[in-house]
């Protein structure tokens, strides 16, 4: 076990160094700041000991007239916080059973349970080294970038194909069993394992890959030149065909994976689910926000990177990591305000808060609260949509007040 958990905490540090790597070379706005980068021209040369994690951010403490005082903290905090959350998340869910309902955290069942356990925990870290990523980013930026988003999603539709396996237990009828998207609506609809299925999954796959293109639409020259601006905006980007590879491959690849039976299928149709739940969310609220304060009220970022979160948790924990994201939130946004006084506040890193949270009290977060209240059904349906109405008219109000008190449109 000693062994494990330090082999661990080297993966984490190598994580953390990642993570680094993609806060500062593949944001919209690089900086030469990672030692993997190309330096600064004022600053001195850099040397190979530079790349080593941790120990080489002390070496570029040389570059602080370059970047600043400080620089190199944050990133060495970052590489020395995955080293020791990686082997703690090991531990919690392996270990201890933190992921399993109360009942069922006895030795014999976490003895049982640990090779689904260590399956989850591989998930589960890389996914908190992309949510580390974006949410450095997103608090730098505002945005999180695609390169981000679009793998970590891909992997878990791959991770979910693969096996139900890599989702969160439950406890149903005295026994433990993957939090698929049928839950806690038992026995699954047989509709799903259709062809009425493969066709919302490949409906969903292709909602995904739109999300991910440029959608701008511009109707000032009227619908006939709006469409025709839409697509031309589709292929204005180089990238348009990779994205049309990957929307084609993830076609056949689904269909494949649906040929092959129920056990591929529902872990697949699961994580599909989870970013239709996720991301879709996320998306409604941005198009009610928007409207109702007249300017974009929260980044596409935020959809694709919950659409991510949803694939690999689930669309019952993406609800409940959304809503706990605003908890997770508060004290974060009262101090950056109070310091800096900026107003606009990147909403990515408090749904990744929403996410840790949601993982690590998942026992109760489900078995004492969620599963029982999504047993609502369709009515839980209809009370968001009234949710989103009531959201659309207060912020309206509250623009309006905006307007007739400071003036101008914010």
């Amino acid at each position: 076990m000693e062994f494990r958990l330090v082999l661990l905490s080297i993966f984490g540090v190598l994580g953390g160094a990642l993570a680094n790597y993609l806060i500062y070379s593949w944001c919209y706005f690089p900086r030469p700041i990672s030692p993997f980068a190309l330096p600064h021209p004022e600053s001195p040369p850099r040397q190979s000991w530079d790349r080593v994690p941790v120990l080489g951010w002390f070496g570029l403490r040389r570059e602080r007239y370059v970047h600043g005082r400080w620089f190199w903290l944050r990133p060495l905090l970052i590489e020395l916080a995955l080293a020791i959350a990686i082997p703690m998340l090991y531990w919690f869910e392996t270990q201890a059973g933190g992921l399993l309902p109360e009942a069922f955290r006895v030795p014999q069942t976490i003895q049982l349970a640990e090779p689904w356990m260590t399956r989850l925990f591989a998930v589960h870290a890389v996914l908190l080294v992309l949510m580390t990523a974006a949410t450095f980013i997103d608090f730098d930026e505002q945005t999180i970038p695609d390169i981000i988003t679009v793998p970590g999603t891909i992997l878990a539709l791959l991770s979910g194909a693969v096996s139900i396996f890599g989702f969160l237990p439950a406890g149903v009828d005295q026994g433990l069993t993957p939090t698929t998207f049928s839950l806690p609506f038992l026995p699954p609809d047989p509709k799903w394992f259709t062809p009425t299925g493969l066709i919302t999954g490949l409906a969903i796959w292709s909602g995904w890959c739109f999300a991910i293109a440029d959608r701008r639409v511009i109707t000032r020259r009227g619908l006939a030149k709006a469409v025709e601006f839409f697509f031309a905006g589709l292929v204005r980007h180089p990238t348009w065909k990779l994205l049309l590879g990957i929307w084609i491959v993830g076609l056949v690849a689904i269909s494949i994976v649906y040929s092959l039976g129920e056990a591929h299928w529902r872990g697949l149709f699961t994580a599909l689910i989870g970013i239709a739940v996720g991301g879709g969310i996320v998306w409604v609220i941005r198009i009610v926000a928007s409207s109702a304060l007249g300017m974009e009220a929260m980044g596409f970022g935020d959809v694709t990177l919950m659409a991510m979160i949803g694939a690999v948790i689930g669309w019952q924990a993406s609800l409940a990591a959304f809503f706990l994201a605003p908890i997770a939130a508060i004290a974060i946004v009262l101090v950056q305000f109070a310091i800096t006084r900026e107003r606009a506040v990147p909403f990515g890193p408090y749904l990744c808060a929403g996410a840790i949270i949601t993982v690590l009290g998942w026992a109760v977060i489900y078995n004492d609260y969620l599963a029982i209240n999504l047993l609502l059904g369709q009515f839980l349906i209809w009370l968001f949509a009234f949710l989103f109405i009531v959201m659309g008219v207060l912020l309206f109000v509250w623009r309006k007040i905006k307007q007739r008190l400071w003036g101008g449109s914010e």
